[in-house]
């Protein structure tokens, strides 16, 4: 069975760091691409930022360009996020989501992939 774990959430001073991992099982990130989302209350689902396990290549959205980072350790099959400089408009539950072998061209792609359950970030001022 796919399944994903987040985990690293927590709370965190405005201009902080964290560190999410989503740690997979049932499938290899060699095959799978994963996508970071983080849905605030009231707000819609966001696309974060993006892994592609076609050619390793990277997304994110503007809003954290230049903040936050994904990689990947596939010999643990665990990607991460790390999240520096963090906002308190960073707060929001974040999840992972796994599609096979897709390109990070859109993030609209991965509604037809595999979720975590999320892990919360607050983002305190």
């Amino acid at each position: 069975e796919v399944q994903l774990v987040e985990s690293g959430g927590g709370l965190v001073q405005a201009g902080g760091s964290l560190r999410l991992s989503c740690a997979a099982s049932g499938f290899s990130l060699d095959d799978y691409s994963i996508a970071w989302f983080r849905q605030a209350p009231g707000k819609e689902r966001e696309g974060v930022s993006c892994l592609s396990s076609v050619d390793g290549s990277t997304k994110y959205a503007d809003s954290v360009k230049g903040r936050f980072t994904i990689s990947s350790d596939n010999a643990k099959n665990t990607v991460y996020l790390q999240m520096n400089s963090l906002k308190p408009e960073d707060t929001a539950v974040y999840y992972c989501a796994a599609g096979a072998h897709y390109y990070c061209s859109a993030y609209g792609l991965f509604k037809r992939g595999s979720w975590g359950q999320g892990t919360q970030v607050t983002v305190s001022s």
